[in-house]
């Protein structure tokens, strides 16, 4: 079992889910992987998979980084890869405040494995806090 050196109160807390995206402009999504920071005011309690098929299933993430206010995601398919703005995930998150989730794209590959350029965002659901 991994200790979590972060000290997360949990008094006021609340759950908010945010979408995952990678625009991948015209290119073919086959292939990405993010590194997102949860900081201290957040931890990361589940995620799932994306909107299109390719991503239905839950990223493969690193658990002992969730651990250190990080999470650390990926996923690639062989099917039919998407283009535009993809929904690649949905991560589960109980926040002692609200804040802004930042992050960076470290790879995205198009079928064939070249690496391109794409833009990583975020989208809060339900959210009146």
């Amino acid at each position: 079992k991994v200790r979590s050196p972060r000290n997360l109160a949990t008094v006021g807390n609340r759950f908010v889910a945010v979408d995952v995206y990678v625009d991948a402009g015209d290119r073919k999504l086959a292939a990405w992987q993010a590194e997102i920071d949860t900081d201290d005011r957040a931890s990361t309690v589940g995620g799932e998979g994306g909107e299109p098929a390719a991503y239905r299933d839950p990223p493969t993430f690193d658990p002992e980084a969730l651990q250190g206010g990080k999470i650390v995601l990926a996923a690639f398919t062989t099917g039919d890869a998407p283009s535009g703005k993809v929904r690649v995930a949905r991560l589960h998150l109980m926040e002692s405040a609200k804040f802004d989730l930042q992050g960076k794209l470290v790879a995205a590959a198009a079928p064939g494995g070249e690496r391109f350029d794409a833009k990583l965002s975020f989208e809060r659901r339900g959210d009146d806090r």
